[in-house]
């Protein structure tokens, strides 16, 4: 394996040496991909922000300009025994900041192309506001892609927990080889994620705390930190407010879970006959999300089969088994938390959303803080909300965070984990329909 792995590097290595590229060791490569300047800045935080949701929200004014490089760094699959594959992300860079610079890992969203990701802000308003509200006030951000989406030539892994954070992990350990390269040193680390990146965001947590690396805070937004639950409200307790996207969004899970472990069967025993080719052309990207919409079903339970769905059924045992694996907050955590719910989310409810917090009291963990984004708050409101309150979040405890950076290497030093407070952010207003 480690000889598939050297020469999988050296692979990666050539087949970006095309490009105007960082000189960055360990098979990284680092691409500027562009800068956003305060005028660039501002209109994401104001006009693309309305196109976004006309969620209410304000933001402080963008304080620097921000260079913007696509990361590709090798990885692993751990559900396909560690087999070797790339992946890419994003690293923003504020620039015009001297010192220690607090980094912000952000798990995206789930989205319908492979390519409207952090690598490509110009396709992802979330990524592109992230970088207005964090980067632009003076933070490293950093995001992965996911295995799947971006550069990465797998398909989706939606949903498939060891390989998102093993994706998270890479990236991070990516975006500290290039800030080394730029001479950039890290100070605390936070996490911030929105959906499926809310998921990914605790389970991300789980992993870093497993290796040693602290997190000095991280926050939630509509998080399904349990899988199994989340899907079996869509399946059988659906709610008026549901997402018309809802029965997409099982179709990808279900190949996904297919692929990355090995049950080529899955998909055949789970969904319709009629469903099929639908589901199976919307996963690996032939088809757009208008025309997957126009074919499947409007109500998730009528996706499926009906023998699929039946209590102790031997065909779904092990899709069950797999969601109820794929839960991402029943872990004692050292580290704070704030979970973000919206009253009319029509993704995931406030029970889903503010598990986290009760398991953590029960369990003796660090302090878990559900926030209410307010009766007008959509699955995009809770987000924008999410992100007013992490900015003031996070500057409270980076005053109190103890960090020993060491000068230019771009590691992070252990951090202080204080207790969160409850959230003060202004009472939202308005709301918008939300897309993926």
């Amino acid at each position: 394996m480690k000889s598939l792995l050297s020469l999988f590097l050296v692979l990666v290595t050539f087949h970006f040496a095309g490009a105007q590229a960082l000189p960055v060791p360990s098979g990284v490569q680092a691409e500027v991909i562009g800068t956003y300047d305060l005028e660039r800045l501002q209109t994401i935080l104001t006009t693309e922000l309305k196109e976004f949701s006309d969620f209410s929200v304000q933001y402080p004014a963008p304080k620097y300009p921000v260079k913007l490089y696509r990361i590709t760094y090798p990885s692993i699959i751990p559900e396909q025994q560690n087999r070797p594959t790339m992946a890419s992300g994003l690293i923003a860079v504020p620039q015009g900041v001297e010192g220690a610079l607090p980094v912000v890992s952000y798990q995206h969203g789930t989205v319908f192309t492979k390519t409207a990701v952090p690598s490509r802000p110009e396709e992802s308003a979330e990524t592109r506001l992230m970088i207005a509200n964090f980067a632009a006030q003076g933070y490293i951000l950093i995001a992965a892609d996911y295995f799947g989406k971006g550069d990465s030539t797998e398909t989706d892994s939606y949903l498939v927990i060891d390989s998102t954070r093993q994706a998270c992990l890479d990236n991070l350990k990516a975006a500290q080889a290039v800030s080394r390269a730029l001479n950039l040193t890290w100070g605390p680390l936070f996490l911030s994620g929105w959906s499926q990146g809310g998921w990914a965001t605790l389970a991300f947590i789980n992993k870093l705390e497993s290796v040693g690396i602290p997190v000095a805070g991280a926050g939630a937004a509509s998080a399904p930190g349990d899988v199994y639950a989340t899907a079996n409200g869509w399946i059988h307790a659906p709610r008026e407010i549901d997402a018309s996207y809802i029965p997409a969004v099982l179709c990808i899970q279900l190949y996904a879970l297919s692929h990355y472990h090995g049950l080529p069967g899955l998909p055949e025993a789970a969904i319709r006959p009629e469903y099929l080719e639908t589901a199976r052309d919307f996963y690996l990207n032939k088809i757009p999300w208008e025309d997957a919409y126009a074919k499947l079903p409007q109500k998730p339970k009528d996706l499926y089969r009906e023998e699929f769905l039946k209590v102790n059924a031997p065909e779904s045992a092990r899709y069950w088994e797999l969601l109820t694996n794929s839960q991402s907050y029943r872990r004692r955590s050292i580290t704070p938390l704030r979970v973000y719910s919206g009253q009319i989310d029509e993704v995931v409810s406030s029970y889903i959303a503010t598990l986290p917090v009760g398991f953590q009291e029960a369990t003796g963990g660090a302090k878990a803080v559900a926030v209410d984004a307010g009766e007008k708050a959509t699955h995009r409101g809770t987000f924008l909300y999410g992100m007013a309150d992490q900015q003031k979040w996070f500057a409270e405890l980076r005053e109190t965070a103890a960090t020993t950076p060491e000068a230019g290497n771009g590691e992070s030093s252990p951090a202080a984990t204080p207790s969160a407070t409850p959230a003060s952010t202004p009472k939202a207003k308005g709301s918008s329909p939300s897309a993926p």
